[in-house]
């Protein structure tokens, strides 16, 4: 009997051990931040090639939180011949469109479609549209709430550029 008491003692604690451990892996904020997600993600390289030309890696590395609404490769290819190549050779022009993408504090999918603007951390404001599917400054969300360790990315159809 005492043989009996041990192994299921045994056995129980090797259940807990294990669901602890699966929980372990869920229960956390993201691992990777804002950059690191994006180069995962395969489709945000030449956003991460603007990002990494405008000296702002350190800063989308940092804690935040941010909200990024990031164009992905198709959104930068849809830009005349030259647009970008022309961006990466002006940093600070560069710098102004990207933090155009970018609003300080974590904001999800719900937050951003109950507000009618947001304003970015470049200054001006962008519009948000939910008559026909959510827009945002004129751009499409394709994709919602991509968790990062240091905030949210929302993808969008479209480079956003400021007003100047």
């Amino acid at each position: 009997m005492k043989n009996l008491s041990l192994l299921a003692l045994a056995t129980l604690l090797l259940a807990f051990t294990a669901g602890a451990a699966l929980a372990d892996g869920h229960d956390h904020a993201p691992a990777k931040d804002i950059v690191d997600t994006a180069v995962a993600a395969g489709t945000f390289d030449t956003l991460v090639a603007a990002v990494k030309a405008a000296g702002l890696v350190d800063t989308l590395k940092g804690d935040g939180p941010f909200t990024v609404f990031a164009p992905n490769d198709a959104a930068f290819a849809k830009l005349p011949a030259g647009t970008v190549e022309g961006l990466l050779a002006d940093p600070e022009k560069l710098a102004a469109i990207l933090t155009f993408h970018v609003v300080a504090g974590k904001n999800v999918a719900a937050d951003v479609v109950a507000a009618s603007s947001l304003t970015t951390v470049q200054g001006q404001d962008l519009a948000i549209d939910i008559t026909d599917g959510v827009k945002i400054g004129g751009a499409t969300v394709l994709a919602t709430d991509v968790m990062t360790s240091n905030g949210v990315i929302h993808v969008i159809d479209t480079v956003l550029i400021p007003q100047s």
